[in-house]
């Protein structure tokens, strides 16, 4: 009676199993599903899918450094220097997880962070179950993202002098700090709320905050906040809000440079409102702005386009992991120019999402709009009318 139970649960397990592979055909949702979930699917993909042998052990150390990159999109210095920094944490063992050595988990949390592979996919050419690809991804993005703080650091000192100087030398624009924007990571639509992650695009996103450097290098990133929030509303709830007039952060009254979603202040230069009466000089200046502040565009395009699973949708549902995975991304990118990491072809698709409403947001503090006058008749005109 008792093994007639049994086997009856097992086939109704199995036609679950069946019936979750066929849905989640089209999207990649399994690595959230349950883990009794995973081990039904996994028990029915083992009779189906053929997975490569010894694929990391032999096929990939015979790659030259060129065909390494172009799978993983990091060059085998910049692997190697990560590995030696992470691999100590990823060799702690967990009940009920089918260990596998530090240089395979990276790889596997890479190609996924890299490519817009299914982790069907990945586990065949990796040879591992969905759990384990999936535990030993969620482990390298969460010990990567841990390391922000070392990776992603705001200029100060001599670095900050560099900063300043490396800007004003794009487009004449004085005392730039850093260029701030946000972009959207497109999401499926969560199980809680997904109304509330949907952006004016109509896609449901999760934000990204980001400041970078002349060099594109992080130097700040906010994230997690739902894509229906509006980009001034995620800078009010930023650090970044709280640290304006701040002389530690802003010395000698430096500035970031902002588009026009943002309010105006002394540390925070925006465009002029084009409201068809600009003069020449403000014409001038909102070209310099422009073409100075476009760096963090650039710095967005060199992540997505990097870390393609970013590009698109990133098939993740867990809302509460995305954060992770996406800062972790920002890290390996900061790394990546670090070690001068470079990917020709990044710009030639470069898909920046901007879905900010442009506002007129020029009457803040009155000190800034001084500011923005007096940098206005300074700057050299590069215009051309």
């Amino acid at each position: 009676m008792i093994a007639s139970m049994n086997n009856k649960r097992a086939i109704n397990l199995l036609v679950h199993a069946v019936e979750l592979i066929e849905s989640s055909s089209s999207s990649d949702s399994e690595e959230e599903l349950d883990a009794l979930t995973i081990s039904n699917l996994e028990t029915v993909r083992r009779s189906r899918l053929p997975k490569l042998k010894n694929y990391v052990e032999e096929v990939i150390p015979r790659w030259r450094d060129k065909e390494f990159k172009s799978h993983f999109r990091i060059s085998r210095v910049t692997f190697e220097f990560v590995l030696e920094i992470i691999a100590p944490k990823l060799r702690r063992n967990f009940p009920g997880l089918e260990m596998i050595y530090p240089e395979k988990q990276f790889l596997v949390a890479i190609w996924r962070m890299a490519t817009p592979d299914s982790y069907r996919s990945i586990c065949e050419k990796f040879d591992l179950s969905v759990s384990t690809a999936l535990l030993a991804t969620r482990r390298v993005t969460k010990i990567l993202a841990d390391l922000a703080p070392t990776f992603i650091t705001w200029p100060t000192g001599n670095r900050c002098n560099d900063v300043w100087a490396r800007f004003e030398e794009i487009r004449s624009f004085p005392q730039v700090i850093g260029a701030i924007d946000g972009t959207h990571i497109n999401i499926p639509a969560p199980r809680v709320n997904p109304e509330a992650y949907i952006n004016r695009k109509g896609h449901h996103s999760i934000q990204l905050q980001a400041i970078c450097d002349h060099t594109t290098r992080f130097t700040h990133c906010y994230i997690g906040h739902a894509g229906s929030v509006h980009d001034q509303r995620v800078f009010r709830l930023s650090d970044i809000q709280d640290a304006l007039g701040n002389a530690e952060k802003f010395p000698d009254d430096c500035h970031l440079l902002g588009d026009a979603a943002y309010k105006l202040h002394d540390n925070l230069m925006v465009p002029y409102r084009d409201n068809g009466h600009l003069t020449e000089r403000q014409k001038n200046y909102n070209f310099c702005h422009s073409s100075t502040r476009v760096t963090i565009e650039r710095a967005f395009g060199f992540l997505k386009n990097r870390f393609r699973c970013l590009l698109h949708q990133l098939p993740m549902n867990r809302t509460d992991l995305i954060a992770h995975f996406i800062l972790a991304c920002c890290v390996m990118h900061n790394i990546c120019i670090l070690k001068n990491d470079d990917f020709d072809f990044l710009l030639l698709n470069n898909e920046v999402d901007d879905d900010v409403p442009r506002q007129d947001a020029a009457y803040g503090v009155q000190t800034g709009v001084i500011k923005r006058d007096l940098i206005c008749e300074r700057l050299p005109m590069r215009y051309r009318f």
